[in-house]
């Protein structure tokens, strides 16, 4: 009796998944590339310390240091260019070195064909600046549901003076 409850059990769920990929269709490839403008100083700043530091400069390596940023999101790569993204951020140093962050990112689209859509990127990200850090790209929202793949993260620009600093993407994502 027990092997014939099994036996239906597997059948069961072997239609179960069948429907549900059938249901689902076939995954979407994406591959896109953004740029992050984010400023980390100034009225118009950006990025912030959480809670912000009294000496009024971010620290971006001290252990247990926690930003939180709004960033402007182009497919351009001058500062006009127009925005079609908001990457909102949440950095928290988690190296006892610094040399390490875990984000949490919403990639909040606001313009083009993305618009109302979001991608969702979480992952620990690499600060030596040695390598080009990559995150996964764990889910997303209308044009990206069940979206999953990875983002790499080059800082093309950075000037110490104003605090702007200029990233690029790259991703690929996977989707239905």
């Amino acid at each position: 009796m027990a092997p014939m409850k099994i036996t239906l059990f597997l059948l069961l769920f072997l239609a179960t998944f069948t429907y549900a990929k059938t249901k689902l269709g076939h995954h979407k490839e994406i591959e896109m590339t953004i740029y992050y403008h984010d400023y980390a100083g100034g009225p118009n700043a950006t990025t912030i310390e959480i809670p912000r530091p009294s000496t009024g400069h971010l620290n971006y390596t001290r252990f247990g240091a926690m930003l939180c940023a709004d960033d402007p999101i182009t497919e351009g790569i001058e500062k006009d260019s127009v925005p079609i993204a908001r990457g909102q951020v949440i950095y928290i140093i988690s190296a006892l070195d610094g040399s390490y962050a875990q984000i949490l990112m919403s990639v909040v689209f606001i313009n083009g064909k993305y618009k109302g859509s979001t991608i969702e990127i979480q992952g620990s990200y690499d600060q030596s600046l040695v390598t080009v850090p990559e995150a996964a790209v764990v889910g997303g929202t209308g044009k990206f549901r069940l979206a999953f793949g990875y983002a790499t993260f080059e800082i093309v620009s950075y000037d110490s003076v104003t605090g702007y600093s200029l990233t690029r993407s790259n991703m690929t994502i996977l989707h239905y």
